[in-house]
């Protein structure tokens, strides 16, 4: 039996890409470059998100922004859906990337509920709104109230999935019960945006992942679902467990994980270079840990993947 994923604007096995720097701690266009077409060849991803919280959103400037857009759109053309991380805690100013995302060639945007000042549901709805209404790009809201500090109610999804512009969430907010019951009432596109919910999600009706791990290991990510889709449960919960000690020390061992893919990219070769301050590099201890997990993840295992 096959399961077919729901149809989306944004692709199925999407990577939150890291944002490369040179040395210096400048923008390495060349390597943004060079990561996107590797991570929609041999990375098997065909969706990336640009400027998210893995892509060291809150530490590069609005031109740089543009620029990874447009760099990236040059590499990999029709191969891979692009998605603009654009939330920040000012409407107007949202309103202002979500115009140069879409101006800048990006095929959707991002977008969290203001953070920090918190507030309620009905104006958490409107700036949703406001964005949704200020270009022609499909809007993906991004449900992470451990860092914005508020949620996105399932009764504000259910109103906000009225608006045709509305067509996907990033799940982060750890309510798959909430998740469940707007995924069956709307035609929201559900993305697990925790790497450990990625089958789960799914299973319920989520298209697919953003994922941090494909930034290393985007075949092996990606071939959980697969063999869910293909209707072998048992091979996608193996594949799942196999990568679990992976993601639990990329994401879920006290180093965010922009740090994490990095140190691994930078192991393995691939473009990524230092992350900007306040972050710092992993340690080469933790570094070495991580090209352990990463080549445990990456053996074939007994079906031969």
């Amino acid at each position: 039996m096959t399961i077919t994923a729901p149809a989306s604007p944004f692709g199925r096995t999407v990577c939150a890409m890291v944002t490369p720097f040179t040395p210096e701690g400048e923008l390495d266009l060349d390597g943004a470059q060079a990561l996107a077409g590797h991570l929609v060849g041999e990375g098997g991803c065909d969706g990336l998100v640009l400027s998210g919280t893995t892509g060291e959103s809150p530490t590069t400037s609005d031109a740089e922004k543009s620029a990874l857009i447009r760099a990236v759109a040059e590499a990999v053309g029709d191969r891979a859906r692009i998605t603009a991380g654009i939330g920040t805690a000012d409407t107007r100013h949202t309103v202002e990337l979500a115009r140069s995302a879409e101006a800048a060639g990006a095929h959707g945007v991002l977008v969290v509920p203001p953070y920090y000042s918190r507030p309620p549901q009905e104006d958490i709805a409107e700036h949703f709104l406001t964005v949704a209404g200020a270009t022609g790009l499909p809007v993906m809201l991004y449900d992470i109230p451990g860092r914005t500090g508020t949620r996105i109610e399932p009764a504000t999804m259910l109103r906000l999935a009225e608006h045709p512009r509305i067509a996907g969430v990033k799940d982060c907010a750890y309510d798959m019960l909430g998740s469940s019951k707007v995924i069956a009432a709307t035609d929201l596109a559900y993305y697990s945006g925790c790497e450990e919910l990625n089958l789960p999600l799914r299973s319920v009706g989520g298209v697919g992942y953003i994922s941090t791990v494909a930034n290393v290991a985007g075949g092996a990510v990606a071939s959980v679902l697969d063999a869910y889709d293909r209707g072998d449960t048992a091979e996608a919960a193996r594949r799942h467990a196999r990568m679990l000690p992976l993601t639990e020390l990329m994401m879920a061992s006290g180093l965010p994980g922009t740090v994490t893919a990095k140190a691994l990219l930078n192991a393995l070769g691939l473009p990524g270079g230092p992350v900007r301050a306040p972050l710092r590099a992993a340690s080469p201890e933790r570094t070495e840990a991580l090209l352990q997990a990463y080549e445990a993840a990456s053996s074939p295992g007994p079906s031969g993947i």
